[in-house]
Order: C-alpha cells, then structure tokens, then sequence
C-alpha cells in the first residue's frame, strides 16, 4: 500500500475570531482522512486581544494544532513565511482565515499532487466563480493581468490563496516579501525553480466575518510599490535568494 505523504495544514490569521474556529476543526478531520502523519498551524500576526483568545480556545480543543505569535503584525507575507519556515511535514498546504474557500477540498488538491512527479512543485487552486463585491472583481482581474504578464506568471488565478506545496521546493528560493506580492513571488519562484505546477478549480464563498486586509489607499500604495521592487528583484536582476 502506498504511503501518504505528510502534511501541514496553516492559516495565517489577523482577527478573523469569527471564523477560525471552524477551519481549525475542518482542517483536522479532513487531514485525519487522508493521512497518519499531520499538523494544522495558526499563525497569529498581532491580533487583538478578543481574537486572541478566541483562537486559544478553539486551538486548546484540537490535538495536533498549535499557534505560532507574531508580538507585531509582520505583514501577509510575513505570516506566510512564518507559516512555510515552520512547516515541519512533507506537503504545505495553505489558505486564509476569512472562510472564503472551503479547507475540505484540500483532497481536489491531494488528488493532483504526485510525489512521484519530482518535477511537480505545486497544486494551486483557482476560483470557479469569484464571490466578492463588484470592485474587489475588477480590481483583482485587473491585478491579476497585470501580473501575469510583467512576472510571465503560468497560472489563471493569482489570487487564488488556495495552493498545495511540496516543502522540499523551498531550499530552492528564499522569500522575502511582507505584503500581500508574496504570492507573486511564492508562484514566480517555484515557476523560476523549474517546477510545474498545476491548476484544480475550487469554490469561493462571500466573505460572512473579518475585513478585507488589502483594499485600502495606504495597503493598495505599499503593495504596488512593494511590486514593483519585487519585479526589479526577480525580473531585472533575477535575485531568488536572500
């Protein structure tokens, strides 16, 4: 019988207290079908004190999940970075905390992720049909063009925060982004890396708790900035390593 591979499962989590609670258990017994050997992770980037202890609660209750703390938020790519540096299985697999995608269709990815296939890197889902306020669809279709074409990204959903990774992929790149562009960079450097990825369709849900960290003047200012360094970096001086 062949082995399952191990897997971690993280969220990276800023005050979505009414929400986190049902991925962490969602997350627990969907791993527990599919495989002996797994973790969940929450990492807390400087959340209040409410959410705080709401997700002591709910993690305390789930054996096999623990909280990683930032003191200060770091920032979305910071809580990536802490969430992929600390990921101790063979497979990483991560989405947000707001409950907009469903964490049981972790296994549409599974079926796609072969660790036979040394060349496969990553299993990345992308949105059936996108369930957002008709600004935040244009703005991320408009992104999302963008990107893919001054990074020559290989896949239809950028924002798609969705995605299965084998953890062995990262001794190839160092990521450094803080903002939200660590997707970027995360799909640029595995792509750069030689590794194929592929795409499963996913469902998407409207947003029922939390708030949107990216749709704001002064997040929208540094993020576009912070991508314009990334493309320099990656582009222009093809820099992968810190």
């Amino acid at each position: 019988m062949k082995k399952s591979p191990s897997i971690t499962v993280f969220y990276p989590f800023l005050n979505d207290w009414g929400t986190i609670g049902s991925l962490v258990v969602l997350a627990a017994d969907t791993l527990r079908r599919v495989t002996d050997d797994w973790e969940v992770i929450v990492v807390d980037d400087g959340s209040d004190e409410k959410s705080r202890e709401a997700l002591e609660a709910v993690v305390g209750e789930v054996k096999g999940a623990r909280i990683i703390r930032h003191a200060q938020n770091r920032g979305y790519g910071g809580a990536l970075r802490t969430g992929f540096t600390n990921a101790k299985k063979d497979l990483v697999f991560y989405t947000d905390g707001d409950a907009q995608y469903d964490v049981r269709e972790l296994t549409l990815l599974l079926k796609k992720m072969d660790m036979d296939n040394a060349h496969l890197g990553m299993v990345n889902g992308y949105k059936i049909k996108r369930h957002d306020p008709l600004h935040r669809i244009i703005a991320g279709r408009v992104y999302h063009y963008i990107v893919k074409f001054f990074f020559r990204l290989p896949i239809r959903d950028t924002d798609c925060d969705f995605r299965l990774i084998k953890r062995h992929v990262f001794k190839d790149f160092t990521l450094q982004e803080s903002t939200g562009t660590i997707c970027i960079e995360l799909v640029k450097s595995i792509d750069h890396a030689g590794y194929t990825i592929i795409e499963v369709p996913v469902h998407h849900f409207w947003r029922f708790s939390g708030k949107s960290q990216f749709f704001n003047f002064n997040r929208l200012f540094r993020t576009f900035l912070a991508l314009f360094n990334l493309w320099w970096r990656l582009m222009v001086e093809n820099k992968y390593r810190g």
